[in-house]
């Protein structure tokens, strides 16, 4: 069976997670990068795939239908056709989240209703709403997603569950931690090549080490977890081991040299302990000090580093003369090496004096941050 498979990302991701695609050949066909994610067709299999080596990913969501329906009785008369057996079993809670925009059905409660109304139909039985995979709950409900565009109705199914950032490993957080597929993302942005050697000298709980680790030793960033396709009726558990097995025997069992530092202790110890659960901790060499005292190993290599930004840890703190030590420290401890982070503030990059380009916009936790980039001169 072919699914049409919409993957979400991030703002300013999408492109990230397009190349992803395409680099781990997962689309038959056409792969379309459009706001919000990217959209591509697979079989089953291609589903558990995305699910489980994506890194910038946040969701996989399978198509069940497009259609239009311009009143409440159309939508539900439609929605009751769709093959919901296949992703819900009768006592199963669902969750369902609408958008209506330029619609005629404009009252997204109203579509909730409609819709589990037609599940029901659909399945013989009434249905209850629950609380989704994201929410503490004793059973997680299978999450439906409707968008209303235009009177244009796309229905579809939710196949991960908790979001993909939620690798397994960060229990230990430090201040403003950078969401995994945000790490995984700027480790991919940097361009590193997996070979030389990368440094973040502000590694808070170690997500931008741990996840450029598991990249550079090809381990599959869902691979300790559980998805919301394990429920499914259809679900193939001889596909799913399989799958997983592809990957484990595709692991590397080596990486770079990987630096992470920080002045905080306790930042420290919280990102070993992630790594140790990540199972990279003896891939990463962590280091208790203040950027003006990194040592690189001999290069070049690349910097990838999520800094503190003015706004949530630093709030009432003028940074500048941070951004202005980070610069003079790259400049002399790091001459030709690649350097990649993510700040809030044009003013704040300037501060560094590094030749770095900052068109790429992306949105982490609500915030507007640009990614800088360039090659470090002295």
């Amino acid at each position: 069976m072919e699914y049409q498979i919409f993957v979400t990302s991030a703002p300013g991701l999408e492109d990230i997670t397009a190349r992803e695609i395409t680099g781990l050949d997962l689309a038959r066909g056409r792969v379309e990068t459009l706001p919000g994610g990217v959209e591509f067709s697979g079989d089953l299999e291609t589903v558990y795939r995305a699910n489980l080596l994506l890194r910038t990913a946040s969701r996989v969501l399978a198509r069940l239908s497009t259609f239009y329906a311009t009143d409440f009785s159309e939508l539900r008369t439609k929605a009751s056709r769709l093959p919901w057996e296949r992703y819900l079993r009768p006592d199963q809670p669902v969750s369902i989240r609408a958008t209506c925009r330029e619609s005629k059905l404009y009252h997204s409660d109203a579509v909730i209703e409609r819709v589990l109304g037609a599940i029901g139909d659909r399945l013989g039985a009434s249905v209850t709403l629950g609380a989704t995979a994201d929410e503490e709950a004793d059973r997680p409900a299978q999450l439906a997603v409707v968008r209303l565009f235009k009177n244009r109705c796309t229905v579809s199914v939710d196949a991960s569950g908790a979001l993909l950032h939620r690798r397994g490993y960060r229990l230990a957080t430090a201040k403003a931690p950078l969401r995994e597929t945000l790490a995984a993302g700027l480790v991919l942005a940097s361009g590193w090549d997996g070979r030389a050697p990368l440094l973040d000298p502000f590694c808070g709980a170690g997500t931008i080490p741990i996840e450029a680790t598991l990249w550079a030793r090809n381990i599959a960033p869902g691979k300790a977890r559980d998805f919301a396709f394990m429920a499914w009726p259809d679900f193939t558990p001889d596909v799913w081991e399989s799958t997983l097995a592809a990957a484990i025997a595709a692991e590397r069992p080596d990486a770079p040299p990987i630096l992470a530092s920080d002045r905080d202790a306790g930042a420290i110890r919280a990102a070993e302990a992630n790594a140790a659960r990540a199972g990279v901790a003896d891939d990463i060499a962590f280091i208790c000090q203040a950027v003006s005292a990194i040592a690189p190993p001999p290069g070049p290599g690349w910097i990838v580093a999520n800094p503190p930004y003015g706004v949530r840890v630093s709030e009432n703190k003028d940074l500048r003369n941070l951004y202005a030590q980070f610069g003079n420290v790259l400049r002399a401890q790091c001459p030709g090496w690649r350097v990649t982070f993510l700040c809030s503030s044009l003013p704040l990059i300037g501060q560094t004096r590094l030749p770095v380009e900052t068109s790429r916009v992306w949105t982490n936790g609500g915030l507007r941050v640009r990614v800088a980039q360039g090659i470090v001169t002295r």
